[in-house]
């Protein structure tokens, strides 16, 4: 991933070093989740106030960025 992040970073003393959201304590993954889980992004913003518009742009591009060449066994539903 040779991709520039602004507003994702990692350290070791925060939730063990996955990728956050400008420091805090929410991960990429939390923010793709609840992307999923509100899809209303007002809905989002009032779970998380704390995330601006370019954090969700950026967790979202940092995912796909994490799966682009991965192939994920699928069972039928």
């Amino acid at each position: 991933m040779n991709q520039k992040f602004k507003r994702i970073t990692t350290d070791p003393e925060i939730v063990n070093g996955q990728p956050c959201i400008r420091g805090m304590r929410l991960t990429v993954r939390r923010v793709v989740e609840s992307v999923a889980l509100y899809p209303d992004r007002a809905e989002l913003k009032a779970e998380y106030p704390e995330l601006e518009d370019e954090d969700i742009r950026e967790a979202l591009e940092f995912a796909a960025l994490s799966v682009a060449d991965e192939i994920l066994p699928l069972e039928a539903a």
